[in-house]
């Protein structure tokens, strides 16, 4: 048993020893250790040393985990009742955390709005290059990966919010300002494949289409649909 436990605190000093800070000290039982220490603990001092770290792994993820509950909860406010029941107070009750733990990720409400927005940007970032991967024809890939996520059904990554975000930017400066950065930089980025005029014409045709769908203006047949897809997909490659 000595021999199978020794076995073991080497396993866990291989794997945990590096792993501890310099400066780190954990207790137990009124000891201090620290990483140098490692190499001469037991087994079960060991063991109980990585349950710590382990533990306090847990922790430091833990806020992330809160601000993420916290920015779906923002989103389905907004969804279901519009930008103005988005407050902090309806946002803390909603999410069932404290005033002051969403006070320590978002001390205000563009703090807040700013975060959700970031988060929306993020998934249509990933859906679009998700869509380029797949794209084997460079001139107008971007534009083309664009029109796909904003008209195409379920294309949209948290679609729902991002109709209520639309429409929230047509009210708020800042946001406003904030998409405008977003189209400028990628507009940038792929000026050498989508800076044409038809390419621009298609992205334009898909924030109308977008905007369509968002304020519920136009009801597209299917068919339809489809058919303006064919045409613009075709316009993006001249």
């Amino acid at each position: 048993m000595a021999h199978n436990d020794e076995a073991q605190a080497g396993t866990l000093r291989r794997t945990y020893g590096g792993g501890l800070h310099r400066n780190c000290v954990l207790r137990r039982h009124g000891r201090r250790f620290s990483s140098h220490l490692l190499l001469s603990l037991d087994f079960k001092t060991v063991q109980t040393v990585c349950l710590c770290m382990t533990s306090a792994h847990h922790r430091k993820k833990q806020p992330e985990l809160v601000r993420g509950q916290l920015l779906k909860v923002a989103a389905r406010l907004m969804i279901e009742k519009g930008l103005p029941s988005v407050t902090l107070d309806a946002v803390s009750q909603s999410a069932g955390v404290s005033k002051g733990g969403l006070l320590h990720h978002f001390p205000n409400k563009v703090s807040l709005l700013d975060g959700l927005f970031e988060s929306l940007v993020d998934n249509l970032d990933e859906a679009i290059e998700a869509r380029m991967l797949i794209d084997p024809q460079p001139r107008g890939r971007f534009t083309r990966a664009y029109l796909a996520v904003c008209f195409v059904p379920g294309g949209m990554p948290e679609g729902e919010a991002w109709k209520s975000l639309t429409i929230a930017l047509m009210g708020e400066p800042y946001l406003r300002e904030r998409w405008r950065q977003w189209v400028a930089g990628r507009a940038a980025e792929h000026v050498g494949t989508d800076s044409s005029v038809n390419a621009e014409l298609v992205r334009f045709a898909a924030d109308g289409l977008w905007l369509a769908e968002a304020v519920e203006s136009h009801a597209i047949e299917p068919d339809r649909q489809r058919e303006l897809m064919d045409r613009l997909v075709e316009l993006s490659m001249l």
